[in-house]
């Protein structure tokens, strides 16, 4: 497969010239003729190659370089800067922004394509020897645990929540809890947040404006230790679900950011959930004992796996949310689901309803009650499976 090199560039002829000349030499070519485009195609193409102008009216070279090397999904692609400053100020600059290499303008093609290939070959013989790159896999990418049920109303939202300050509680780690539900949100009401908007607003930037500082500041803390991201309740903030590719950078933040992140997905398979679901360490499925409950979910665990997730990584939690001599034992559901189930909650509608009044999760305000303690358990689950891998 040819090696695809992005050139961010506001003169149309140096893209034209440049572009057609590294197509020749069997390069594919992508183009963005100023630098917010740049940063969005970067994301967006993954090019293993950037020739980065310095001097462009909306954004310079050298706020590109920074926003590229801040971001976990495009800080290790090498850059070539190429500008007609010649001043040694300038190159300094180049260098300390994050560019690997530095050429003037007019440059010869020759002297391009040696730059160009010197480059990629190193970037090749970085990914042949992992053990060069400072920053290991596990110091940029938390564990992602994603929680999702076949239908609303099952608890999903309640378990994320209990969940994330479970894990907070056992390892005072840094734990971030995201809604990833625009126009549904309950956790910030929950919680007393007046008309959360944290999410609402990553959504609707573009995907260039999806930068670690950005979402990070759209967090916001609570007295459990977890950091929350909130939906909006607002129902109109529900179209802002097409918006997937915001989502896949959102993510790609937020592991980041934390050791632990888990994301309340809500219920179905909208296509951002599809998107983010193998991206997930771990895939919690809620279900409740109920006949039809349990076909929907065996359906959906079914999808999960099509979409190439593998099954050891999707944990059942049977949540028996009210008291009914009707809903079925763990020992049934498991039969007719086809697949085991890691923890069962039993019913607290009380202590639930107390949790709400104080706005704190369950695990936190009644530890010691026994759907706390299943809760706690599934969180010593999680946390040995991270600890594993």
């Amino acid at each position: 497969m040819a090696e695809k090199i992005l050139i961010i560039d506001d003169d149309v002829d140096t893209l034209r010239l440049v572009g057609l000349m590294l197509q020749r030499q069997g390069y594919e070519i992508s183009a963005a003729s100023n630098g917010s485009q740049g940063l969005a195609k970067a994301l967006e193409e993954h090019p293993d190659l950037i020739l980065l102008d310095v001097m462009m009216p909306d954004m310079d070279g050298y706020e590109v370089a920074r926003r590229l090397r801040k971001n976990p999904a495009t800080q290790a692609v090498p850059i070539l800067m190429f500008t007609a400053k010649t001043q040694l100020d300038d190159k300094v600059t180049g260098f300390e922004v994050g560019a690997d290499d530095y050429l003037t303008k007019p440059t010869h093609p020759t002297e391009l394509q040696a730059h160009v290939k010197a480059l990629l070959a190193r970037s090749t013989q970085k990914e042949k020897n992992p053990s060069e790159v400072v920053t290991s896999l596990h110091e940029r990418h938390g564990y992602v645990i994603g929680i999702i049920s076949a239908r609303g109303g099952l608890g999903v939202s309640s378990l994320a929540s209990n969940l994330a300050a479970g894990i907070y509680s056992r390892e005072q780690s840094d734990v971030i809890l995201a809604e990833l539900t625009p126009g549904q949100g309950t956790i910030g009401m929950d919680f007393g947040y007046q008309n959360p908007k944290g999410l609402t607003e990553l959504l609707q930037g573009t995907v260039a404006e999806i930068t670690r500082e950005k979402v990070e500041s759209s967090l916001s803390p609570h007295n459990s230790g977890v950091k929350l991201l909130l939906a909006s309740g607002n129902p109109r903030d529900m179209s802002l679900t097409s918006q997937v590719q915001n989502y896949e950078a959102l993510v790609t933040r937020l592991a980041a950011l934390a050791r632990f992140v888990i994301l309340d997905m809500g219920s179905g398979l909208p296509s951002f959930v599809q998107k983010m679901l193998p991206m997930c360490n771990q895939c919690i499925v809620v279900v409740e004992g109920a006949a039809s409950t349990i076909q929907h979910t065996k359906f959906l665990i079914d999808d999960i796996v099509d979409m190439k997730v593998d099954p050891k990584k999707i944990s059942v939690v049977l949540n028996n949310r009210m008291r009914s001599e009707t809903q079925m034992q763990m020992s049934q559901v498991q039969e007719k689901l086809g697949h085991s189930i890691a923890a069962t909650l039993t019913p607290a509608p009380e202590a639930f309803q107390q949790a709400a009044r104080l706005q704190t999760p369950i695990v936190v305000c009644q530890p010691t009650n026994m759907t706390s303690q299943q809760l706690l358990k599934l969180a010593d689950l999680i946390i040995e499976r991270e600890k594993q891998q």
